[in-house]
């Protein structure tokens, strides 16, 4: 990948890095490119079992979009649009991702990091992590695909807040309105994210990838098929299951291959 987005595999987890921290990470618009493009190939690797997605160096997550593109590249309708359909793309990338993916965030995530950080399915964040959304204080909005991401997590009231008042506040209080699912204590951020994608990884992928797919189709309102209603119970006839219940009986470690 371009250097600006790095990735690494260690056994079957993979580690996804915005690689900008001269600009604490800022998402130019090639980096929401990469992360889209990288996130879907990801998602083909059934190898796989767990993504890592985090920001280089420990001043930041990212703080959102790289703002000295605006003037080139943001600077009427048209581009705005062309623009946001870019942030869709990565955002989207993100939570179709047949794995889980964890967000591990240090320093600041505000703005367009902190919407990345919501499409991933966890959230692990140290004690001096910061967020926000003050983009009122440029004069852009949060489009409606984004904003759906944020009322998911925190209700329509509170993110209203957040919006309205474009505050940045602490790693607790984003913990009590529920924009992140964990916090640890700086030294051991790095630590605990891992663990629990070593955790993640440990389980059946294909019940894994289905209690994500379906925790996400409930959130559309449209009545379930009868086709969806069937599909959980489909895994009962795979390889991972017969090893499941099995390695349980026999009080081994079951060896889950994804079929």
């Amino acid at each position: 990948m371009n250097d600006i987005l790095l990735n690494h595999r260690d056994q079957n987890i993979e580690t996804v890095t915005l690689n900008r921290p001269q600009k604490l990470n800022a998402l130019s618009i090639d980096l929401w490119q990469q992360v889209a493009k990288i996130m879907h190939r990801l998602s083909d690797d059934q190898k796989l079992r767990c993504i890592v997605l985090r920001g280089a160096g420990e001043k930041a997550f990212s703080p959102g979009a790289d703002i000295s593109e605006f003037e080139e590249h943001r600077s009427n309708r048209q581009q705005a649009r062309n623009y946001g359909q870019l942030i869709h793309n990565a955002m989207q990338a993100i939570r179709q991702c047949r794995h889980p993916v964890i967000a591990m965030i240090q320093g600041v995530c505000v703005g367009g990091g902190l919407e990345l950080a919501s499409m991933c399915d966890l959230r692990i964040c140290s004690e001096s992590s910061r967020f926000g959304v003050p983009i009122n204080r440029i004069g852009i909005t949060m489009a409606y695909p984004e904003i759906i991401a944020l009322i998911d997590l925190v209700g329509r009231s509170t993110a209203l807040e957040i919006l309205l008042e474009g505050r940045v506040f602490s790693a607790q209080e984003a913990k009590n309105k529920g924009l992140v699912t964990r916090v640890v204590q700086d030294n051991q951020l790095e630590k605990e994210t891992y663990q629990t994608a070593h955790r993640i990884a440990s389980g059946a992928p294909l019940a894994n990838s289905l209690h994500k797919k379906f925790a996400y189709r409930l959130l559309d309102s449209k009545p379930l098929t009868p086709e969806e209603l069937d599909e959980g119970f489909k895994i009962v006839g795979t390889k991972d299951h017969q090893e499941g219940y099995k390695s349980f009986l026999n009080k081994s470690k079951p060896r889950f291959t994804g079929h």
